[in-house]
């Protein structure tokens, strides 16, 4: 009997201090001192001040992207014109969601150069991708190259409406907005005239 009291005393200890223990290893402070609070806190108000101000300056621009829109029929139409024309289509991928598609989208109608070897030499199709109309049929066609790279992308047709180039955007990207000379060259190297 004495063996046995002894045997529940030492399991009853171990149970005891193990239980002691996991309690002492659980009590790590987050927070070391308040340095490091006012660190979290300013990092907070940081990231809500810049969410604010990308709200504000998405409100302000333009909305190309159109979710009701037939993709599919708007590019066969587009191909049938850009035959006529002898003009490839510059198709850039994204949404009204997407703050760096509606800069690029903005960047290239207010720079008078953009704009002038756009239209000399494309025909441009803003192409939905949201909740409401993922445009899917349309998207895996091209492999779909938003999985892969993000938004916007952009995607080269020429006069056949054959994808002759998928284009990521970050490249192209320069501080908060786009680098005016990746974007000549991108936009030169695809058209049909290669000046």
């Amino acid at each position: 009997m004495k063996k046995i009291s002894k045997n529940i005393a030492i399991l009853g200890f171990l149970f005891i201090g193990s239980l002691a223990f996991a309690q002492n290893t659980k009590e790590i402070p987050a927070v070391k001192n308040s340095d490091d609070k006012a660190l979290i806190v300013k990092t907070d108000h940081q990231e809500l001040e810049a969410k604010k101000k990308a709200a504000e300056e998405k409100a302000k621009l333009p909305k190309p992207y159109d979710a009701k829109a037939d993709a599919e029929k708007d590019i066969e139409n587009l191909v049938a014109k850009a035959k006529k024309e002898k003009k490839n289509i510059m198709i850039q991928a994204g949404g009204n969601w997407c703050i760096w598609c509606l800069r690029f989208n903005q960047y290239v109608q207010t720079t008078p150069e953009l704009k002038k070897l756009v239209d000399d030499n494309y025909l441009y199709y803003h192409l939905n991708y949201s909740p409401e109309n993922k445009n899917e049929k349309v998207f895996s066609k091209y492999g779909n190259p938003g999985d892969k790279f993000g938004y916007p992308v952009f995607i080269v047709l020429d006069q056949n409406g054959k994808m002759i180039h998928v284009q990521q955007s970050d490249v192209l990207e320069e501080g908060k907005g786009y680098s005016l000379e990746k974007v000549k060259e991108f936009f030169k190297t695809w058209t049909t005239t290669k000046s």
